[in-house]
């Protein structure tokens, strides 16, 4: 991958860059902290560009202009923000993403962070960084006769401020972006590339920003009991692995909170094969450990005061002779068995012991994983919402705001006796499938029976994860959805 943005944070006391941005609104007024610099005759030219392009500073929407001569820079772009009534509902992130989407290749850019009634807030100057931070991403690592040179060259974007503001807010931009690289960084890669042992070595590389890394082989998951996630990889000439992530950020004694994510480095659905259409697109069944480990890249560089638990478990699901079939029985870490029914439903397999192991283990304050767990959440919220299960109230409606402060929005599904007793099986204590009614809540009652009262919440992204559709902070395949989702509820309620 390559981050084609290099971000730079000054005052506004000279700009040097070949184009210069700025921020309009409805009245087509740019910002005054932009009068010094915008040079003899922008105003007009703004006003004739703006009425022959029909520029009328709706949020988001562009205006691109060759600057006055003498100006000192060679374009000027102007950036709607909308009417100054609607700007608390302005997603500021996304005017960043859309800053980035209008600068070209290896150019320079001067950004002047002030609307037009006055200087950005120190908070949402950081979220136009981070939207530009997220639009500039690229996974070009595979391609080598398409690369033009101009194109590798990052665009150099200094971030012109007119009031002096403290840089925490950007140091916390660069870690959250870093972050949520690595986690589509991740979804992107091939699955012969990124399979159950490297996906592992990766993971282990955060040990650098001082996390503690514990990688559980094969051998020590027999040991440990997990026979559900080990029956899912032993079609695979590949060992499956589980990745255990710790930082602790808070007093000793705190109790963690963590953050479970499936991790199935390709999924063919195993005896129970995929269709063969689009089956390339199953190397992205593990975005859920993608985002836990982009999570805890967040908030180990920005130095979260908090203690978390990130675990993932690895699996590659494979159809040959030693792989498990339908009608199969196995046991699971938590002494419960259960009757594989379709060998496609693999994903609760590898989060039913994961979940049972870290409650066991750390006793957090709650459990929330990830997994693209199920195409029936894409039929019931399409790509617009991930699907939320939970025994927690209060953990749901945490979740719902930062989802709304992010623009990772949730929407809690329900759960109910009903819906769980659809997975009581004739031969084991539970099925791990049950037709095709409520496909995504049965899913979610499988894995609420290995969490017992802790609080917890199943996140399924199957429509948000991977190939969700571009917006102006993603151009990427694997969205990195999540890491900003969890970061923020991290920061609004369990740091200190």
């Amino acid at each position: 991958m390559s981050q084609r943005l290099k971000l730079e944070i000054k005052p506004l006391n000279a700009i040097g860059g070949q184009d210069l941005v700025i921020l309009m609104s409805d009245t087509l007024s740019p910002p005054k902290a932009a009068d010094d610099w915008l040079g003899e005759g922008a105003h007009a030219l703004l006003a004739r560009a703006a009425a022959a392009e029909r520029f009328k500073g709706k949020a988001l929407s562009g205006l691109t202009l060759l600057a006055p001569d003498g100006a000192g820079y060679e374009r000027l772009i102007a950036v709607g923000v909308g009417p100054e009534d609607e700007r608390g509902t302005l997603d500021f992130a996304k005017l960043g993403g859309a800053i980035a989407g209008r600068l070209g290749h290896g150019r320079s850019a001067d950004v002047i962070m002030a609307l037009p009634e006055g200087p950005l807030g120190a908070e949402h100057a950081a979220a136009i960084a981070l939207g530009m931070r997220l639009r500039s991403y690229v996974f070009d690592e595979y391609k080598t006769k398409s690369k033009k040179p101009e194109e590798a060259e990052p665009i150099a974007v200094t971030l012109r401020l007119p009031e002096p503001l403290g840089k925490k807010a950007f140091k916390a931009v660069e870690a959250i972006a870093d972050g949520v690289d690595l986690a589509r960084t991740l979804v992107n890669e091939p699955p012969n590339v990124l399979y159950p042992e490297e996906f592992a070595d990766r993971a282990a590389k955060l040990a650098k920003l001082g996390v503690e890394i514990e990688i559980l082989d094969e051998k020590q998951l027999k040991k440990i009991g997990m026979r559900a996630l080990l029956a899912v990889g032993q079609g695979s000439r590949r060992d499956s692995r589980v990745a255990i992530m710790r930082w602790d950020g808070a007093k000793a004694g705190v109790q963690p909170i963590a953050f479970v994510g499936k991790g199935v480095t390709f999924d063919t659905g195993g005896i129970s094969l995929k269709p063969g259409a689009g089956m390339e697109d199953m190397k992205g069944d593990m975005a859920g450990a993608a985002c836990v480990v982009g999570l805890m890249h967040a908030l180990a560089a920005r130095k979260a005061k908090v203690n978390a638990i990130g675990i993932i478990g690895l699996v590659e699901n494979m159809p040959d002779g030693n792989a498990q079939r339908p009608g199969d029985i196995v046991t699971s870490l938590s002494g419960q068995t259960i009757e594989i029914i379709n060998t496609d439903a693999e994903g609760r397999l590898v989060l039913a012991d994961v979940l049972w192991y870290t409650q066991e283990r750390f006793k957090p304050q709650f459990m929330i994983n990830l997994a693209t767990l199920t195409g029936a959440i894409l039929v019931a919220l399409a790509q617009e919402h991930a699907g939320l299960f939970s025994n927690s109230d209060e953990l749901s409606e945490r979740l719902a705001a930062a989802g709304k402060a992010t623009g990772e929005t949730v929407w809690r599904m329900p759960l109910g006796k009903a819906y769980d007793k659809m997975i009581d099986s004739k031969f084991a204590d539970m099925k791990n499938a049950a037709g095709r009614h409520g496909g995504s809540i049965t899913a979610a009652q499988f894995l609420q029976r290995h969490v017992n009262d802790t609080p917890w919440v199943h996140l399924d992204i199957a429509g948000t994860g991977m190939g969700s559709p571009n917006s102006e902070t993603n151009r990427s395949w694997g969205s990195g959805w999540g890491v900003r989702l969890l970061d923020r509820l991290v920061a609004d309620h369990y740091e200190g």
